[in-house]
């Protein structure tokens, strides 16, 4: 997709999502290639559908994997055979901060597609990562670390902001609105001590995309992964299962 289409995606998925899509390709990348640049451990992105971008005149780094716990626990290139991951400085056409719902009980929904998770995060880390078998599937994870008792009270904020919001919302973020339909909760397992999981149609400028999230306490720690497809606007779209557990994983060593 060309330019306008990546804007479309933006105000569809205002902040975070766009981190993940240009982590997505429609062929495998050669083997040692490194992740695509355009990723970010704050928010990134690339043209939705298209191959990975061509590294950055800056050179391309991979996910660090030192540092706090919480960079640790953060997943990195080589972790999931099967799909690229990517941690690079902010592309310039991501919209910055947190969106704006138009509705107050709606607003941790919003919140959760965001630079972070909602304000009481103390840190958060994020990753874009795209598939390589799968055409168009783009996830963005991060991990954010909290008080205990503020993880457990985000997870109660948004399990009933999801029961509050299923006829929709809309939302802000830098000047670019999307919105959000059929809020609807969804079966999803993981390991976690709680989640809460659910699916949504974001649509903009005459354009539609399906949008799992699934968001997930591990004692202080919240992990939050969102998925689409950039191929098929209107198709069904999962987490990947193994993304969830390997991501967990991560957290359980790294704490």
């Amino acid at each position: 997709m060309r330019m306008k289409a990546r804007a479309t995606l933006v105000a569809l998925v205002p902040a975070l999502l766009f981190a993940a899509v240009g982590c997505s390709s429609t062929d495998a990348p050669a083997t040692g290639r490194s992740p695509d640049p355009k990723g970010s451990e704050g928010s990134a992105g690339g043209a939705p559908g298209a191959p990975a971008a061509t590294p950055d005149p800056a050179g391309s780094a991979p996910p660090k994997t030192g540092g706090t716990a919480l960079e640790r626990s953060a997943l990195a290139q080589g972790d999931l055979p099967g799909y690229q991951v990517s941690a690079q400085g902010k592309n310039p056409n991501a919209p910055d901060g947190q969106p704006q719902a138009d509705k107050k009980a709606c607003q941790p929904l919003a919140d959760i597609m965001g630079d972070k998770p909602d304000p009481a995060a103390r840190e958060t880390v994020n990753r874009g990562i795209g598939s390589q078998t799968q055409m168009g599937l783009a996830v963005s994870a991060s991990v954010s670390s909290y008080s205990e008792s503020d993880a457990k009270a985000l997870i109660a904020r948004l399990k009933a902001a999801v029961a509050a919001c299923g006829t929709g919302f809309s939302a802000t973020v830098d000047k670019q609105t999307g919105s959000y339909r059929e809020v609807r909760t969804a079966d999803y397992r993981t390991s976690g001590d709680e989640s809460v999981s659910w699916t949504t149609t974001a649509a903009g400028q005459g354009v539609s995309a399906q949008v799992h999230l699934v968001v997930v306490r591990e004692g202080d720690t919240v992990v939050r992964l969102m998925a689409l497809n950039v191929a098929g606007g209107r198709q069904k779209v999962l987490v990947p299962q193994e993304v969830t557990d390997k991501q967990l994983e991560k957290v359980r060593k790294a704490g």
